[in-house]
Protein backbone atom coordinates (compact mmCIF):
# COMPACT_ATOMS: atom_id res chain seq x y z
CA UNK A 1 0.00 0.00 0.00
CA UNK A 2 1.30 3.19 -0.97
CA UNK A 3 2.24 5.66 2.05
CA UNK A 4 0.91 9.39 2.12
CA UNK A 5 2.97 12.18 1.18
CA UNK A 6 3.16 15.21 3.45
CA UNK A 7 4.98 18.70 2.41
CA UNK A 8 6.12 20.72 5.39
CA UNK A 9 6.58 24.06 4.20
CA UNK A 10 9.49 25.53 6.49
CA UNK A 11 12.22 23.40 8.62
CA UNK A 12 10.44 22.20 11.88
CA UNK A 13 11.74 20.16 14.68
CA UNK A 14 11.62 16.53 13.29
CA UNK A 15 11.29 15.39 16.87
CA UNK A 16 7.92 16.53 17.23
CA UNK A 17 6.97 15.37 13.79
CA UNK A 18 8.07 11.76 14.54
CA UNK A 19 4.45 10.47 14.80
CA UNK A 20 4.16 11.67 10.82
CA UNK A 21 7.47 10.18 9.45
CA UNK A 22 6.20 6.20 11.14
CA UNK A 23 2.86 6.63 8.98
CA UNK A 24 3.75 8.56 5.65
CA UNK A 25 6.71 10.20 3.56
CA UNK A 26 7.41 13.33 4.95
CA UNK A 27 9.31 16.09 2.83
CA UNK A 28 10.18 19.46 4.62
CA UNK A 29 11.39 22.85 3.07
CA UNK A 30 15.09 22.76 4.23
CA UNK A 31 14.71 26.65 5.53
CA UNK A 32 13.45 27.69 8.86
CA UNK A 33 13.40 31.90 8.01
CA UNK A 34 12.89 31.65 4.42
CA UNK A 35 9.14 30.96 2.84
CA UNK A 36 8.76 27.76 0.72
CA UNK A 37 8.13 29.40 -3.05
CA UNK A 38 4.98 29.35 -4.31
CA UNK A 39 6.22 27.33 -7.52
CA UNK A 40 7.26 24.88 -5.38
CA UNK A 41 4.43 24.67 -2.59
CA UNK A 42 1.87 24.55 -6.19
CA UNK A 43 4.24 21.66 -7.24
CA UNK A 44 4.33 19.87 -3.78
CA UNK A 45 0.63 20.65 -3.09
CA UNK A 46 -0.69 18.57 -6.34
CA UNK A 47 1.02 15.10 -5.00
CA UNK A 48 0.55 16.13 -1.03
CA UNK A 49 -2.17 14.01 1.08
CA UNK A 50 -1.52 16.53 3.97
CA UNK A 51 0.31 20.17 4.23
CA UNK A 52 2.21 21.33 7.38
CA UNK A 53 1.78 25.24 6.39
CA UNK A 54 2.73 28.73 7.55
CA UNK A 55 0.64 31.98 7.63
CA UNK A 56 3.21 32.89 4.98
CA UNK A 57 1.38 30.30 3.12
CA UNK A 58 -1.70 31.12 0.56
CA UNK A 59 -3.94 28.05 0.81
CA UNK A 60 -6.06 29.62 -2.00
CA UNK A 61 -8.99 28.45 -4.42
CA UNK A 62 -5.92 27.53 -7.04
CA UNK A 63 -4.02 25.90 -4.82
CA UNK A 64 -6.79 23.70 -3.59
CA UNK A 65 -8.10 23.03 -7.32
CA UNK A 66 -4.76 21.41 -8.00
CA UNK A 67 -4.17 19.64 -4.88
CA UNK A 68 -6.48 16.75 -6.04
CA UNK A 69 -5.87 14.27 -3.23
CA UNK A 70 -5.40 16.51 -0.23
CA UNK A 71 -6.92 15.83 2.92
CA UNK A 72 -5.92 18.14 5.78
CA UNK A 73 -4.13 21.48 6.13
CA UNK A 74 -2.66 22.09 9.45
CA UNK A 75 -1.43 25.52 9.96
CA UNK A 76 1.44 26.28 12.48
CA UNK A 77 -0.76 29.28 14.38
CA UNK A 78 -3.77 30.04 15.63
CA UNK A 79 -5.05 32.30 12.88
CA UNK A 80 -5.85 30.57 9.31
CA UNK A 81 -6.54 34.03 7.09
CA UNK A 82 -4.02 32.50 4.48
CA UNK A 83 -6.62 29.96 4.32
CA UNK A 84 -9.70 29.77 2.23
CA UNK A 85 -11.28 27.96 4.52
CA UNK A 86 -15.20 27.54 2.99
CA UNK A 87 -13.47 26.34 -0.12
CA UNK A 88 -11.17 23.69 1.50
CA UNK A 89 -14.84 22.04 3.10
CA UNK A 90 -16.50 22.44 -0.58
CA UNK A 91 -13.16 19.94 -1.48
CA UNK A 92 -13.54 17.93 1.36
CA UNK A 93 -9.96 18.84 2.96
CA UNK A 94 -9.86 19.18 6.73
CA UNK A 95 -8.26 22.46 8.05
CA UNK A 96 -6.32 22.49 11.59
CA UNK A 97 -4.96 25.20 13.21
CA UNK A 98 -2.91 25.21 16.97
CA UNK A 99 -5.40 27.31 19.45
CA UNK A 100 -4.90 27.61 23.35
CA UNK A 101 -1.38 26.16 23.40
CA UNK A 102 0.62 29.38 22.54
CA UNK A 103 -2.27 31.88 24.71
CA UNK A 104 0.06 31.94 27.63
CA UNK A 105 3.28 32.72 25.82
CA UNK A 106 1.91 35.47 22.89
CA UNK A 107 0.32 37.18 26.53
CA UNK A 108 3.86 37.26 28.10
CA UNK A 109 4.94 38.70 24.75
CA UNK A 110 2.09 41.39 25.02
CA UNK A 111 3.22 42.52 28.46
CA UNK A 112 6.55 42.68 27.43
CA UNK A 113 6.04 45.09 24.49
CA UNK A 114 3.77 47.04 27.07
CA UNK A 115 6.49 47.46 29.49
CA UNK A 116 9.39 48.16 26.89
CA UNK A 117 7.27 50.46 25.27
CA UNK A 118 6.09 52.35 28.36
CA UNK A 119 9.69 52.61 29.98
CA UNK A 120 11.91 52.82 27.01
CA UNK A 121 13.62 49.69 27.64
CA UNK A 122 15.02 49.38 23.95
CA UNK A 123 15.98 52.93 23.96
CA UNK A 124 17.71 52.91 27.17
CA UNK A 125 19.82 49.85 25.83
CA UNK A 126 20.41 51.32 22.78
CA UNK A 127 21.63 54.45 25.17
CA UNK A 128 23.80 52.35 26.84
CA UNK A 129 25.48 50.43 23.87
CA UNK A 130 26.15 53.35 21.96
CA UNK A 131 28.27 55.06 24.95
CA UNK A 132 25.96 57.77 25.60
CA UNK A 133 25.28 57.57 28.75
CA UNK A 134 27.51 60.17 30.64
CA UNK A 135 25.83 61.46 33.71
CA UNK A 136 22.48 61.11 35.44
CA UNK A 137 19.61 63.12 34.61
CA UNK A 138 16.30 63.52 36.83
CA UNK A 139 14.14 62.91 33.30
CA UNK A 140 17.00 61.09 31.50
CA UNK A 141 14.75 58.66 29.08
CA UNK A 142 11.74 59.14 31.78
CA UNK A 143 9.20 56.75 30.50
CA UNK A 144 5.13 56.12 31.83
CA UNK A 145 4.00 53.91 34.66
CA UNK A 146 2.41 50.42 33.78
CA UNK A 147 0.84 49.95 37.05
CA UNK A 148 -2.32 51.53 38.04
CA UNK A 149 -2.91 52.80 34.48
CA UNK A 150 -6.09 51.95 32.52
CA UNK A 151 -5.39 48.97 29.78
CA UNK A 152 -8.08 48.64 27.13
CA UNK A 153 -8.02 45.42 25.38
CA UNK A 154 -10.12 44.88 21.77
CA UNK A 155 -10.61 41.19 21.43
CA UNK A 156 -11.60 39.56 24.89
CA UNK A 157 -10.58 36.25 23.70
CA UNK A 158 -8.22 33.86 25.37
CA UNK A 159 -5.26 35.82 24.61
CA UNK A 160 -7.07 38.80 26.17
CA UNK A 161 -8.05 37.23 29.02
CA UNK A 162 -4.57 35.86 29.39
CA UNK A 163 -3.43 39.95 29.01
CA UNK A 164 -6.36 40.68 31.36
CA UNK A 165 -4.57 38.25 34.20
CA UNK A 166 -1.42 39.96 33.87
CA UNK A 167 -2.39 43.50 34.13
CA UNK A 168 -4.12 42.57 37.47
CA UNK A 169 -1.08 41.62 38.95
CA UNK A 170 -0.10 46.06 37.95
CA UNK A 171 -3.11 46.62 39.70
CA UNK A 172 -4.41 48.31 36.23
CA UNK A 173 -8.02 49.27 35.61
CA UNK A 174 -9.36 46.85 32.66
CA UNK A 175 -11.54 47.76 30.00
CA UNK A 176 -12.58 45.67 26.55
CA UNK A 177 -14.06 45.66 23.50
CA UNK A 178 -15.19 42.60 21.89
CA UNK A 179 -18.32 41.41 19.53
CA UNK A 180 -20.11 40.36 22.53
CA UNK A 181 -19.47 40.55 26.26
CA UNK A 182 -17.54 38.23 28.24
CA UNK A 183 -18.63 37.79 31.63
CA UNK A 184 -15.97 35.51 32.34
CA UNK A 185 -13.09 37.94 32.19
CA UNK A 186 -15.74 40.27 34.09
CA UNK A 187 -16.19 38.00 36.83
CA UNK A 188 -12.13 36.59 36.82
CA UNK A 189 -10.57 39.97 36.30
CA UNK A 190 -13.00 42.44 37.22
CA UNK A 191 -12.71 43.84 33.00
CA UNK A 192 -15.45 46.36 32.52
CA UNK A 193 -16.87 46.21 28.98
CA UNK A 194 -16.87 49.55 26.86
CA UNK A 195 -17.86 50.35 23.35
CA UNK A 196 -14.42 51.05 21.28
CA UNK A 197 -14.77 54.66 21.22
CA UNK A 198 -14.79 54.33 24.88
CA UNK A 199 -11.88 52.47 25.26
CA UNK A 200 -10.03 54.21 22.56
CA UNK A 201 -10.57 57.71 24.81
CA UNK A 202 -10.40 56.18 28.26
CA UNK A 203 -7.35 53.57 27.85
CA UNK A 204 -3.64 54.30 28.94
CA UNK A 205 -2.74 50.87 26.76
CA UNK A 206 -4.97 49.91 24.03
CA UNK A 207 -4.08 46.22 23.47
CA UNK A 208 -5.04 45.05 19.86
CA UNK A 209 -6.05 41.56 19.44
CA UNK A 210 -8.72 41.18 17.76
CA UNK A 211 -8.66 38.71 14.88
CA UNK A 212 -8.31 39.69 11.16
CA UNK A 213 -11.53 39.89 9.64
CA UNK A 214 -13.32 42.22 6.91
CA UNK A 215 -14.66 44.05 9.95
CA UNK A 216 -11.43 44.29 11.78
CA UNK A 217 -9.19 45.46 8.52
CA UNK A 218 -7.52 48.55 9.61
CA UNK A 219 -9.42 49.27 12.78
CA UNK A 220 -6.99 51.29 13.77
CA UNK A 221 -6.64 54.28 11.84
CA UNK A 222 -6.58 58.00 11.52
CA UNK A 223 -9.66 58.69 12.99
CA UNK A 224 -9.00 55.49 15.53
CA UNK A 225 -5.60 57.21 16.56
CA UNK A 226 -7.46 60.82 16.94
CA UNK A 227 -9.52 59.41 19.67
CA UNK A 228 -6.90 57.84 21.97
CA UNK A 229 -5.20 60.25 24.58
CA UNK A 230 -2.04 62.30 23.46
CA UNK A 231 -0.05 59.79 26.48
CA UNK A 232 -1.72 56.61 25.06
CA UNK A 233 0.36 53.81 24.07
CA UNK A 234 -0.73 51.12 20.71
CA UNK A 235 0.06 48.11 20.81
CA UNK A 236 -0.27 45.34 18.50
CA UNK A 237 0.06 41.49 18.74
CA UNK A 238 -2.36 40.22 16.35
CA UNK A 239 -2.24 40.94 12.24
CA UNK A 240 -0.52 43.80 11.16
CA UNK A 241 -3.75 44.42 8.38
CA UNK A 242 -5.94 45.77 11.12
CA UNK A 243 -3.67 49.01 11.44
CA UNK A 244 -3.54 51.26 9.07
CA UNK A 245 0.46 51.74 9.14
CA UNK A 246 0.49 55.62 7.35
CA UNK A 247 -2.27 56.52 9.74
CA UNK A 248 -0.47 54.91 12.53
CA UNK A 249 3.22 56.58 11.57
CA UNK A 250 1.25 60.00 10.91
CA UNK A 251 -0.38 59.76 14.38
CA UNK A 252 3.27 58.91 16.12
CA UNK A 253 5.01 61.78 14.22
CA UNK A 254 2.09 64.21 15.48
CA UNK A 255 1.95 62.98 19.13
CA UNK A 256 -1.25 62.40 18.73
CA UNK A 257 0.18 59.41 20.98
CA UNK A 258 2.73 58.59 22.81
CA UNK A 259 4.30 55.28 21.13
CA UNK A 260 3.54 51.91 19.66
CA UNK A 261 4.72 48.23 20.27
CA UNK A 262 4.46 45.77 17.60
CA UNK A 263 5.04 42.26 16.93
CA UNK A 264 2.95 42.57 13.28
CA UNK A 265 2.92 44.52 10.16
CA UNK A 266 1.19 44.59 6.99
CA UNK A 267 3.48 43.18 4.75
CA UNK A 268 6.31 40.56 6.37
CA UNK A 269 8.88 40.50 6.93
CA UNK A 270 9.78 44.46 6.90
CA UNK A 271 13.02 45.82 6.56
CA UNK A 272 15.54 48.50 8.61
CA UNK A 273 14.25 51.39 6.46
CA UNK A 274 10.47 50.41 6.96
CA UNK A 275 8.98 54.12 8.82
CA UNK A 276 7.84 53.38 11.60
CA UNK A 277 11.49 51.25 12.82
CA UNK A 278 12.37 54.55 12.50
CA UNK A 279 10.97 56.23 15.34
CA UNK A 280 12.27 55.88 18.83
CA UNK A 281 8.62 55.87 19.87
CA UNK A 282 8.19 52.22 18.56
CA UNK A 283 9.19 48.73 19.53
CA UNK A 284 9.17 46.65 16.61
CA UNK A 285 9.56 43.21 17.05
CA UNK A 286 9.89 40.32 14.12
CA UNK A 287 6.69 38.35 14.97
CA UNK A 288 7.69 37.08 17.54
CA UNK A 289 4.15 36.14 19.64
CA UNK A 290 4.46 32.50 20.31
CA UNK A 291 8.06 32.36 20.11
CA UNK A 292 9.55 30.30 22.88
CA UNK A 293 10.90 27.01 22.49
CA UNK A 294 8.20 25.07 24.50
CA UNK A 295 5.36 26.50 23.32
CA UNK A 296 6.88 26.24 19.37
CA UNK A 297 7.79 22.43 19.91
CA UNK A 298 3.98 22.02 21.03
CA UNK A 299 2.35 23.69 17.87
CA UNK A 300 4.56 21.80 15.88
CA UNK A 301 3.31 18.52 17.60
CA UNK A 302 -0.09 19.38 17.78
CA UNK A 303 0.31 19.97 13.55
CA UNK A 304 1.72 16.56 13.74
CA UNK A 305 -1.57 15.23 15.87
CA UNK A 306 -4.01 16.39 13.71
CA UNK A 307 -2.44 15.55 9.99
CA UNK A 308 -2.00 12.06 11.27
CA UNK A 309 -5.49 11.81 12.62
CA UNK A 310 -7.49 12.77 9.67
CA UNK A 311 -4.90 10.40 7.15
CA UNK A 312 -6.22 7.67 9.89
CA UNK A 313 -9.53 8.60 9.08
CA UNK A 314 -10.16 9.80 12.40
CA UNK A 315 -11.24 13.67 13.93
CA UNK A 316 -8.61 15.81 14.94
CA UNK A 317 -7.98 17.61 18.18
CA UNK A 318 -8.28 21.03 16.67
CA UNK A 319 -10.29 21.11 13.32
CA UNK A 320 -11.17 25.23 12.25
CA UNK A 321 -14.85 25.30 11.78
CA UNK A 322 -16.47 27.59 9.40
CA UNK A 323 -20.23 27.76 9.42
Amino acid sequence: MTRPFIYVTRKCSKEQLQPLYEIANVEMWPEEEIPCPRELLLEKAKKADALLTMLSDAIDKQLLDEAKQLKVVANLAVGFDNIDVRYAKERGVVVCNTPDVLTDTTADLTFGLILATARRLMEASDFVKNNQWKSWGPLLLAGHDVHHKTIGIVGMGKIGQAVAKRATGFEMNILYHNRSRNEEAESRFGASYASLDELLAKADFVICLTPLTEETRELFNKEAFKKMKTSAIFINVSRGAVVNEDDLYEALTKNEIAGAGLDVFLNEPIEADHPLVGLNNVVALPHIGSASFDTRYTMMNLCAENIASVLKGEEPKTRVVVK
